[in-house]
């Protein structure tokens, strides 16, 4: 079942792994922008931390650099591909 966790919110939730995020705050939370929508929510979490939150940003990185943030799965790529391409931009 995992250890017994409580977020600054005061939800209870367990987890078998270190990771501190709460199930109930992350279904509440929004994504930042329409393209994070479309993605897994480790996989926005990654792009977050790295910063990205515009299209335009996301196009100042490589494949295999985005592949390499903390929860980005190789399952989020072509999702991400497809937008990029649908606004004129690809990976650098």
């Amino acid at each position: 079942m995992g250890d017994k966790k409580i977020c600054v919110n005061g939800h209870i939730f367990y987890k078998s792994s270190e990771c501190p995020v709460c199930p109930t705050c992350e279904k509440q939370r929004s994504a930042p922008s329409p393209f994070h929508k479309i993605i897994a929510a480790p996989a926005r979490r990654a792009l977050e931390n790295h910063e990205i939150y515009t299209i335009e940003q996301l196009a100042k990185y490589s494949e295999t650099e985005v592949l390499k943030f903390h929860g980005m799965g190789k399952s989020s790529i072509p999702k991400l591909k497809k937008v990029l391409t649908e606004n004129g931009f690809s990976f650098k």
